[in-house]
């Protein structure tokens, strides 16, 4: 093969490209971009694995990670956010929707009779912590001038910013965050006592008849508060393989939910910021869902979807960062131990816990005061084990942002299980092996990691993979035809 002399290129990548393409093992290092679909960010493996038939000793199968082009083996990062891979994100998305959809309808092991049982679609807000940029609406749905006398466009910045961000609660609304997760189990437990309360019957009594299930995804609103949206059910004692008593109803349910959110509180005291009472605002919404096929607002599919859309944006969706601030050579606090037990100032971030000042960040003037306001509070010693440095580009919001009861539906840990068989199975046929025997064949290996991500050349190919794929999805989406 001729050598190129590629020193007149000035771009990295087009340089690493070219030696990617002119080597001798192309063709290997282009199928494992391939199959990775696009992911912007894959995990680097190196190591070995055998398999072995231990009834004979026969080697079945062996592969080394060193006899890749690169010598390492890529494998998706499984990131959830879109900002971070839309690839991986979209993989997420789908999981997502089959979980939720077969929890209304059934499927994935979750019998058909689950689409005769009670069910609502709850959303639960976040209180006002002072008047913010909106465009409000007038009951025929026309769009009506801001307190600021300005009639807003969508896409306005100012949409969701404090109109007086000098008396704007601050404290309020990152602690609001923090406490989402708390809110919300709180919100479960009493949903569950107003159920009883409502059917006249003790708590005891209730859980023998019935089981209420439920998943949720979190939302971040354009003022950098999360907010819930959640599928609530009602089940028999053995969960979605049996219905409900006739006598727990749809208005039943409604009833205890919105109960069950005026009783929630959690008190807050401060010597810095005071007392507070935390608690869910007053904008709630429960709604049946329908059957698929009615005209109804929320139906099975309408819904599923709604939830998946969700499940795979972060708070950098209104507007804030989609990785951690805090410094992690020191941990976020400014300096290291020695030994003897002496602080060090951190030379990483200057003593600031930072990996970035916060003056540098490239955010709204109302999201970086979100940030600082994390910061603050979290050196506060009543504060401390909220961990709000750690979570600062969530805005404080310290919770998962999809999780569902145990008896839902399916897991994703087994949507994913059975998509790794299905592989497996795949590449077993592809390579014309044998049908293994589990009781006789042993699979060894060892794997370390590497470290994460492509070189340039290798990130430009993973680029126009995943554009190939976004244009086969919108012409397939299109009917495949114009």
């Amino acid at each position: 093969m001729v050598a190129l002399d590629l020193r007149h290129l000035a771009s990295p990548a087009v340089r690493d490209l070219l030696h990617l393409v002119n080597h001798p093992d192309f063709d290997r290092a282009q199928q494992q971009i391939e199959h990775l679909g696009g992911c912007t960010e894959p995990v680097r493996l190196t190591g070995h694995t055998t398999t072995v038939d231990t009834a004979t000793g026969e080697v079945l199968r062996s592969y080394t990670s060193y006899d890749e082009p690169t010598g390492s083996l890529l494998t998706a990062c499984g990131n959830r956010r879109s900002s971070r891979c839309p690839a991986c994100s979209r993989l997420y998305a789908a999981d997502t929707y089959h979980l939720i959809r077969a929890g209304l309808s059934g499927g994935k092991n979750v019998p058909d009779t689950v689409r005769a049982h009670p069910r609502v679609f709850a959303t639960l807000t976040a209180p006002s912590f002072g008047p913010v940029h909106n465009r409000p609406t007038t009951p025929g749905g026309d769009i009506r001038p801001c307190r600021c006398r300005k009639l807003h466009d969508p896409t306005d910045t100012l949409l969701g910013t404090p109109l007086n961000p000098a008396t704007y609660d601050y404290a309020g609304a990152v602690l609001f965050n923090a406490h989402a997760g708390t809110l919300w189990a709180r919100f479960t437990t009493y949903l569950r006592r107003e159920l009883a309360a409502g059917l006249g019957m003790t708590q005891k009594a209730a859980h023998a008849v019935l089981r209420i299930s439920f998943a949720k995804v979190a939302e971040y609103q354009q003022r950098g508060l999360v907010h819930f949206h959640a599928v609530i059910r009602l089940d028999g004692p053995d969960g979605n393989s049996q219905l409900p008593p006739p006598y727990a109803t749809v208005a039943k349910l409604t009833d205890a939910a919105r109960a069950a959110a005026e009783r929630v509180r959690i008190p807050v005291t401060s010597d810095a910021i005071g007392e507070r009472e935390l608690t869910w605002g007053e904008q709630l919404d429960v709604s049946e869902i329908a059957a698929f096929g009615t005209d109804a607002e929320f139906t099975d599919q309408t819904v599923a979807a709604y939830v998946a859309k969700y499940a795979t944006k972060s708070a950098d969706a209104s507007g804030t960062l989609d990785r951690a601030l805090f410094c992690r050579p020191c941990q976020g606090r400014g300096a290291t131990l020695l030994p003897h037990g002496t602080p060090l100032p951190c030379t990483a971030c200057d003593g600031t816990g930072q990996a970035r000042p916060l003056p540098r960040l490239a955010v709204a003037r109302h999201v970086r005061q979100m940030i600082r306001t994390c910061w603050e509070l979290s050196r506060l010693p009543e504060f401390a084990d909220l961990k709000l440095w750690k979570w600062a580009h969530m805005l404080g919001f310290r919770g998962h942002f999809s999780t569902k009861s145990r008896r839902y539906s399916v897991t994703l840990g087994a949507l994913r299980a059975a998509r790794r068989t299905w592989r497996t199975e795949q590449a077993r046929t592809h390579t014309g092996l044998p049908e293994p025997d589990p009781t006789t064949t042993l699979v060894i290996g060892h794997w370390d990691y590497l470290g994460s991500g492509y070189s340039p050349g290798a990130a430009l190919l993973a680029a126009n993979v995943w554009h190939r794929k976004e244009l086969e999805r919108q012409f397939a989406a299109e009917g495949g035809c114009s």
